[in-house]
């Protein structure tokens, strides 16, 4: 009665940059799949990071102007100064989104590496204020201490 270790069909299908191409060897117990970004690269990528949307390219993300983007601590420069909403949100607000399954809005925020959960809300707007507030205090003050950084290099340089 050993339970079905038979991997989802994913070949050919597109998770942001990367389709993937074949099953991989397992990452531990988690299924795993190779995929080429669209830059050429390939990688594997573990299935749930693939279909959680976590995982969108091997990394070679770059902004639209073909310039490298900077990452500090896992997070972008760039993508915090544009207040980026990515594709799949579903409020048009950064890091706010609908919890069907709790009928309430969602507000957290990602910053070097980790997700930081703010809080359910019933109102859209106190979702939205605690994004707000979230920002000022974690994205602000780091886009100001990696602009004095820069400046203070360029200085002595």
């Amino acid at each position: 009665m050993g339970h079905s270790t038979k991997k989802l069909e994913l070949t050919g299908q597109r998770f942001g940059k990367l389709t993937a191409l074949r099953p991989a060897e397992n990452i531990g117990k988690k299924t795993a799949w190779l995929c080429r970004c669209d830059c050429g690269k390939e990688i594997v990528v573990i299935t749930g990071r693939l279909r959680s949307g976590h995982t969108t390219s091997c990394g070679c993300l770059k902004s639209k102007d073909g310039l490298a983007l900077t990452y500090v601590d896992g997070t972008c420069v760039e993508m915090l100064r544009a207040r980026t909403v990515r594709r799949n949100n579903t409020s048009g607000v950064p890091g706010v989104d609908w919890w069907a399954s709790k009928g309430l809005w969602r507000a957290m925020i990602c910053f070097k590496g980790k997700r930081y959960y703010l809080g359910g809300y019933r109102r859209f707007e106190d979702a939205v204020k605690a994004r707000r507030t979230a920002e000022e205090n974690l994205h602000d003050r780091f886009l100001r201490e990696f602009a004095e950084a820069a400046s203070g290099q360029n200085a002595t340089g």
